[in-house]
């Protein structure tokens, strides 16, 4: 069984509404599901640690899965953990003073998902980023939060995950 390992963003929880949306499509997909709590740890550094301490007790492959700065996190640790994959929306990647935090692509397959509208990550740091490594990248007609998306989301997940563990 593959186990799907959630990352949410700064201001949001390890059950916001996007995340829910995506477990109940990903469990019916027979994988299962966790989902990582960072509140209370505004450091990235700090919530790759976490994430590396509670995904290592995994047994199963794993899709690592991250909104945001939950999708910095997700990146930096996906080669470490060996992940199957790495499934991204509005990736928290080349902030303004904080580049250098950008992690370095892992050699996996990686699905961008961002919204044109972002206000907060500009779309171009995820065009950047995807044209790095090659990563399939979905622009859509959204903001940050993509909430409104959450249909399209998972269907670019749904068939990511289908791709990765076959």
């Amino acid at each position: 069984m593959t186990t799907v390992v959630f990352s949410h963003g700064q201001e949001s929880g390890p059950w916001g509404t996007k995340i829910r949306a995506m477990s109940e499509m990903v469990m019916k997909l027979g994988c299962a599901v966790q989902s990582i709590d960072y509140q209370g740890i505004a450091d990235p550094a700090a919530r790759v640690e976490k994430l590396l301490t509670e995904a290592a007790v995994i047994d199963d492959p794993l899709v690592l899965v991250g909104s945001s700065m939950g999708g910095h996190v997700a990146t930096a640790a996906a080669a470490v953990l060996k992940a199957r994959g790495l499934f991204v929306l509005a990736p928290a990647y080349f902030i303004p003073g904080y580049e250098e935090l950008t992690p370095t692509p892992p050699e996996l397959p990686i699905c961008i998902v961002h919204g044109w509208n972002d206000e907060v990550v500009p779309v171009e740091n995820s065009i950047r980023f995807a044209a790095s490594c090659n990563a399939e990248l979905h622009i859509l007609n959204s903001d940050h939060r993509l909430t409104a998306n959450i249909d399209e989301i998972n269907y670019y997940l749904q068939r990511f995950i289908e791709t990765v563990t076959a």
